[in-house]
């Protein structure tokens, strides 16, 4: 059940603040609350310092019911299948706010720019591992919670694509489509993602780059999996060879999208298996570069015009 409500349009700070009071008291006007970079999304994110402990403040924009947040049902369900994932160490729905162990500052992003032909060669075996660890669990899953229930679908699909061709096409890139040209971008678009959604589909991060793992207490730990959902057996693995934050040359590339295939799709043929990997990589790509964007055309923020050139490669 959600606990005291506070209005909708308390302000973060207000919010935090009054949380902060509940649980420390006195206490709470000596602990030091930092922002953090956030993601694409309205979260927000701070670092609570309490003496040498510290932890992660995830702030919602609206009130939730934390047992049915789906970031709290899909960690449980991540944990429970031995996928690292962040502790959750408190909550307060009615505030939109959740206490998350704090894994530092390493993403793999972050990490690969120091890293070894070795140590990187490990990190995306690591990371590759943890796909297959995923389809597998998933598979044997008795209960289907609610990501099991919504999926990579046609209607999904497309909405992605016509997402990039107003978000990136026209709003970024200031380009005016004559109908001609329409009818033949809508074509193309509905054959790929009807080709996409005609495969059999599997439990997916949904977002699973360089920037959502953690290297923390000497593994590559998840975050932002709250959007999970069904999809083609490609969809993650294409996010973390196919990013658009980190050069990966084409034989590294090839190598681990190989070492997936043994591991997790054994009896598909290569062909298949490459055809459906690069199709994945298309669609993939495109909707992140309608993320990119509506993140600058609408939102304002610029953080991704960087990115852009390497997506549009991919």
């Amino acid at each position: 059940m959600v606990s005291a409500t506070v209005p909708q349009a308390a302000p973060p700070e207000k919010r935090i603040e009054e949380f902060l009071g509940d649980r420390y008291g006195e206490r709470a006007g000596q602990l030091s609350v930092v922002p953090l970079s956030g993601d694409a999304s309205t979260r927000r994110y701070f670092r609570l310092q309490d003496g040498s402990t510290t932890s992660v403040l995830a702030l919602h924009p609206e009130p939730f019911v934390t047992d049915e947040l789906p970031f709290v049902v899909i960690r449980s369900l991540l944990a429970s299948w031995g996928v690292p994932v962040p502790e959750l160490h408190d909550h307060d729905g009615a505030r939109g706010l959740l206490v998350l162990e704090d894994l530092g500052d390493n993403t793999l992003q972050e990490v690969l720019k120091e890293a070894s032909e070795v140590e990187r060669e490990d990190l995306y075996r690591e990371a590759v591992e943890g796909i297959v660890l995923l389809q597998r669990e998933a598979g044997r899953a008795q209960q289907k919670s609610g990501c099991f229930q919504i999926s990579f679908d046609l209607e999904k699909l497309s909405w992605e694509l016509h997402y990039f061709l107003k978000h990136f096409v026209e709003s970024h890139r200031g380009s005016n489509l004559s109908a001609e040209d329409r009818a033949v971008v809508a074509e193309a678009f509905h054959r790929l993602a009807e080709e996409i959604a005609s495969w059999p589909r599997v439990l997916c991060h949904r977002d699973y780059h360089s920037r959502n793992l953690m290297l923390y207490g000497g593994r590559l730990v998840w975050i932002d999996f709250q959007d999970a959902r069904m999809g083609p057996a490609t969809y993650d693995l294409v996010s973390l060879l196919r990013d658009s934050y980190v050069d990966l040359d084409e034989e590294f590339v090839a190598h681990r999208a190989e070492e997936f295939r043994q591991k997790a799709l054994p009896g598909e043929g290569r062909e298949v298996f490459q055809r459906r990997f690069d199709l994945m990589s298309v669609q993939r790509n495109l909707k992140a570069l309608g993320t990119f964007g509506y993140m600058a055309q609408v939102r304002g923020n610029p953080v991704y015009l960087p990115y852009m050139p390497r997506t549009l490669a991919h």
